[in-house]
């Protein structure tokens, strides 16, 4: 039953006495849908986005987008533009080595190179993967792009994918992100 009186002014709707704020039902849900307008509602899509495949969404008046790269719920993916160039530093082990790399395919690059685990993907081109390579220089076997192992650059592996449980789920994300960019 009704404990108390709406804070709007002539509104003769009761108060639940549980309720956070002292307004009736109805002037709570137009409080609610007024504030989604200005912020949208997080919740899971309908369907995974169709470029990231991420099930979390924002729910706006106007429709959905997808939380993670905000590509617009139920726009068709155009399939006859190219895949966006997303460059990347690769980071591999095989044995007790690690190989430090860059490209924009790395499906077709990781699976023309022995390894035995992808540990992780950092966003960057040639330059970045040549600050790697100064950054681990006493590291490097000769002039190649492999490493010894080492507590400077097993942190620096563990901090690019902490939080990551798939470096193909980052790169998926990073991939979307550049078509929604480009629309």
């Amino acid at each position: 039953m009704p404990a108390s009186d709406c804070l709007v002014p002539g509104c003769p709707g009761g108060v639940e006495p549980d309720a956070p704020v002292s307004l009736c039902a109805w002037h709570a849900a137009v409080s609610a849908e007024w504030s989604t307008a200005a912020s949208g509602i997080t919740d899971v899509l309908p369907v995974p986005c169709r470029l990231c495949g991420s099930r979390l969404g924002v729910r706006w008046p106007s429709g959905w987008l997808c939380a993670v790269c905000e590509w617009r719920h139920g726009d068709p993916v155009d399939d006859e533009l190219p895949p966006p160039r997303v460059d990347v530093v690769y980071y591999l082990r095989f044995e007790d080595r690690i190989k430090i790399g860059t490209t924009a395919r790395p499906r077709q690059r990781l699976a023309a190179i022995w390894h035995d685990e992808l540990l992780a993907f950092e966003p960057g081109d040639r330059l970045v993967e040549r600050r790697r390579h100064e950054s681990f220089a006493e590291e490097r076997y000769g002039r190649t792009e492999w490493f010894r192992r080492s507590p400077a650059l097993d942190a620096h592996v563990t901090a690019l994918a902490a939080g990551v449980d798939d470096p193909w789920a980052r790169y998926a994300r990073w991939t979307s992100e550049a078509i929604a960019r480009r629309g």
